[in-house]
């Protein structure tokens, strides 16, 4: 429900653009992206500004040309959101944000229970070893070619 305490709370006026995260996003963030390399060169943007740039991309749906020039580069964000993609770091933040919002809204961490409609066990059907079964047997011959060959064969 928006009450005046929750509209502070999701208030983003403030930041340069709605997806940017705000200080206590970052806070939860930050300790789940893994250190640089050793031996490798510094980094020279903000790891903070590159997940803003990955944030406005995922968020707006824009192409990565169109990512705006006060944010780090398109080929830094895509080269980070590739190493991420990678290397797991997206896959444990989002992990680690989805137990923080069940746990903040008092449920379980993980769902005990799954709600599947008939549309999805429909389409379900259709996909899997069955639809590759054709394929993968050997084709039949047909009878009408068989039966043409014969009789050719035996007018010879």
């Amino acid at each position: 429900m928006w009450t005046s305490k929750n509209r502070g709370r999701y208030d983003r006026s403030r930041l340069r653009y709605p997806s940017d995260v705000t200080d206590e996003e970052w806070a939860l963030v930050e300790p789940l992206i893994p250190p640089a390399k050793r031996g490798g060169n510094r980094r020279t943007e903000s790891v903070r500004e590159v997940v803003n740039g990955l944030m406005y991309v995922l968020s707006s749906g824009c192409q990565w040309r169109a990512i705006p020039k006060d944010l780090p580069p398109r080929s830094t964000v895509y080269d980070y959101f590739d190493l991420w993609s990678w290397d797991g770091t997206l896959d444990r933040i989002h992990d680690a944000l989805y137990v923080r919002c069940r746990e903040a809204a008092s449920r379980e961490a993980s769902p005990t229970a799954a709600i599947i409609d008939s549309q999805s066990v429909k389409s379900a059907e259709k996909g899997g070893p069955a639809s590759i079964r054709p394929a993968t047997t050997r084709a039949k011959r047909s009878r009408a070619r068989s039966g043409t060959f014969l009789s050719i064969r035996k007018a010879c």
